[in-house]
This record gives C-alpha cells, sequence and structure tokens, in this order.
C-alpha cells in the first residue's frame, strides 16, 4: 500500500471523517497537522493550491479534500490507488 499523507487540523470533522474512512479501507494515515505548524500549512497551500483541510495524497496523488475521497471511491478508483505500489 502507497504512503497515505493528511494534511489535517485536530479540530476538522471532515478530517476526522477522511482518517476513519480510509482506516476502514485498512490504510494507516500519516498526518501532518497544519494547526500546530503555520510552515505546514504554507507548504500544503503551495503544493495543492488550496486552503482547506483535510488535503489527502495516496503515494503521490493528490487525492484532494473529503468529499474528493468519497467521489474517488464512489467511481471505483479508490481501491486501485491504495492497491498501487
Amino acid at each position: 500500500m502507497p504512503q497515505i499523507r493528511m494534511y489535517s487540523s485536530s479540530t476538522c470533522p471532515y478530517c476526522i471523517r477522511a482518517e476513519n474512512f480510509l482506516n476502514k479501507k485498512g490504510a494507516k494515515v500519516d498526518k501532518i497537522l497544519v494547526d500546530s505548524n503555520p510552515q505546514d500549512m504554507q507548504k500544503m497551500r503551495e503544493i495543492t493550491g488550496r486552503h482547506t483541510v483535510p488535503q489527502i495524497f495516496i503515494g503521490d496523488t493528490h487525492v484532494g479534500g473529503y468529499d474528493d475521497l468519497v467521489k474517488l471511491d464512489s467511481e471505483g478508483k479508490l481501491t486501485p490507488l491504495l492497491q498501487a505500489n
């Protein structure tokens, strides 16, 4: 399974949902808490062009936020992405 990184906030309900969703898929999520480190928030904005959390990466693929993650799953594209090396 590829590395899963999620830019997150400790109080964000969508971040919690995304992590739980991925955990149910058997994935381990490496969280980067942007609320405790403004430099990580800036890096996230530079990489994604987005200003909200969560921002999820599976391997080198930027998935987006929670809604993007669920949509990817409903299209049948999440499982193959999680199974890629």
